[in-house]
């Protein structure tokens, strides 16, 4: 799909380049708050242009915690450590509980949106580790053929 119609199925808007997060992004990706961050509950849609991703993650929680993606537009990879990679499509949620280790984003030839929620809990925080092999990446991609 091509950026321009992808565009058009992007509800929420790429919003703008996400800086602040980009060393943990392989690829360019988007960032466009929803809330603000004097709200409880922070949601964003996040987008990520055709084979970007981002590094293995863990949001720690000592209770609670956790993130929900909940797809929008385009086509993307989730996957935690030690599971086989989901396929992800408009209309698919994903709950990652706290303290799981996964990484998420585009499938190499689609743009693909999500918006993140993330849940509250007691001493959250992100844990980023390292990006996902290319190898791998690439061998997920190649099963979609």
């Amino acid at each position: 799909m091509k950026e321009n119609e992808f565009d058009k199925k992007n509800l929420f808007g790429k919003g703008k380049d996400n800086t602040a997060y980009a060393q943990y992004f392989v690829g360019k990706s988007y960032l466009n708050p929803l809330t603000s961050s004097n709200c409880k509950l922070f949601f964003a849609n996040v987008t990520f242009e055709p084979g970007c991703r981002n590094n293995w993650h863990i949001h720690r929680a000592d209770k609670g915690g956790g993130q929900i993606l909940l797809c929008i537009a385009g086509s993307g990879w989730y996957q935690e450590w030690g599971k086989p990679a989901r396929s992800l499509a408009p209309g698919d949620v994903v709950e990652i509980p706290a303290n799981v280790k996964h990484w998420h984003g585009a499938k190499k030839d689609s743009w693909f949106s999500h918006i993140s929620v993330e849940v509250p809990g007691e001493n959250t925080k992100n844990e980023w580790l390292e990006a996902l092999s290319q190898e791998e990446y690439d061998r997920l991609n190649n099963l979609t053929r």
